[in-house]
């Protein structure tokens, strides 16, 4: 495979440093420079990120000595450089928007786990096992921004990356409804025990915006091209209610689906187990080898477990049963700075690399 230098644009925040350990030695991506806001622009990495590096493993030495960039102002200087770049920026929508556009207008394609283009109808919401071939529409995206190379593609929100995964696979049998409680980690807010000390013993029942995002992005998942923009599903009808709960890494969800052809038990497990996807064909270096787990075991999934299955990138599932109401309720798991933040940014570059789009 051929090799790409990348940049990220936000390297100093939760999810940016989470791109620096999965591109620390990657095989197809080097890590070419890092990007952020002005006050850390200039400094070493090691500097500007400070006491705020939250991994658990150290920043990589060569990483630490790399002099910062102005995210905003170097825009030119850094799309000279590499062939695209990742984004985890914290600044307003219509901020990222607009930044996200001068980079691909630069030339500089875009892989970004921000949601200000997630509604943009001709810039493609990947989960590279479910809809890779909404890739397609970057060809109408480039004509509105008149770039030959450059363009935005995004991830979706990290907390529909455990129950829409399980959801895919039932999609034969006509799913009608679901409904998923989500519990998610406090490093989806870029928060750690030491920093958010008010989490511990404690659940908040509220995370603004998510579940209008954990509703509505699926939708534009199971959607389809028409012409010049993707169109969004109109099933099935989503409903959720998402929950901070005191777990540093890893959203669960419990699910509860009613279906137009109710399969059995056998066959649920059945469909979860045989699929697989794109990434899993093409051997993509962040791929899970399999992409949904279920434990027999009704004490599991457990969020310390489970999430670091498969490098972060597997989903786990769990507990399947009927339901009094829906049809079957169970419960699922995925890390939410891998699979769904970081690491699924970085899959979903492997797999645009794989079809040529950064060429």
């Amino acid at each position: 495979m051929k090799q790409y230098n990348v940049g990220i644009i936000g390297a100093t925040g939760m999810v940016g440093q989470r791109f620096i350990t999965l591109l620390s030695g990657h095989p197809w991506f080097n890590l070419k420079l890092l990007a952020a806001s002005p006050r850390s622009a200039g400094k070493p990495y090691t500097e500007a990120v400070g006491k705020r590096w939250a991994m658990k493993t150290p920043i990589p030495e060569e990483v630490g000595k790399m002099v910062v960039y102005d995210a905003t102002a170097d825009i030119d200087k850094i799309a000279s450089q590499v062939d695209f770049v990742f984004c985890a920026v914290d600044m307003k929508k219509d901020e990222i928007r607009a930044l996200e556009e001068a980079y691909a207008k630069a030339e500089c394609p875009v892989v970004s786990n921000n949601s200000a283009h997630r509604h943009t109808p001709d810039v493609p919401m990947i989960i590279p096992e479910i809809n890779p071939d909404h890739a397609e529409i970057i060809n109408a995206q480039r004509k509105r921004l008149g770039t030959k190379r450059g363009f935005v593609a995004v991830k979706s929100n990290c907390s529909l990356q455990s129950y829409v995964p399980a959801l895919h696979p039932l999609m034969k049998f006509g799913v009608k409804a679901a409904l998923a409680c989500t519990y998610q980690a406090i490093s989806g807010a870029g928060k750690t025990f030491e920093t958010w000390p008010e989490m511990l013993d404690n659940v908040i029942p509220y995370i603004g915006g998510e579940e209008e995002k954990s509703e509505i992005e699926p939708l534009k998942i199971w959607g389809h091209i028409d012409g010049d923009k993707i169109v969004d599903a109109t099933e099935p009808a989503i409903t959720t209610q998402c929950l901070r709960v005191p777990v540093s890494d890893g959203h669960m969800a419990a699910v509860f689906v009613k279906f137009e052809n109710k399969p059995t038990i056998e066959e649920i497990k059945t469909a979860w187990k045989e699929f697989r996807g794109i990434p899993q064909e093409l051997e993509l270096p962040h791929a899970p080898k399999q992409f949904l787990n279920y434990f027999e075991d009704p004490n599991r999934p457990q969020t310390k477990l489970d999430r670091d299955l498969e490098g972060g990138m597997a989903v786990s599932l769990g507990r399947l049963r009927e339901d009094s109401q829906y049809d079957y309720k169970f419960v699922c798991l995925s890390h939410n700075t891998l699979r769904g933040a970081a690491g699924g940014a970085v899959l979903m570059a492997e797999l645009l690399a794989a079809k040529g789009y950064f060429d």
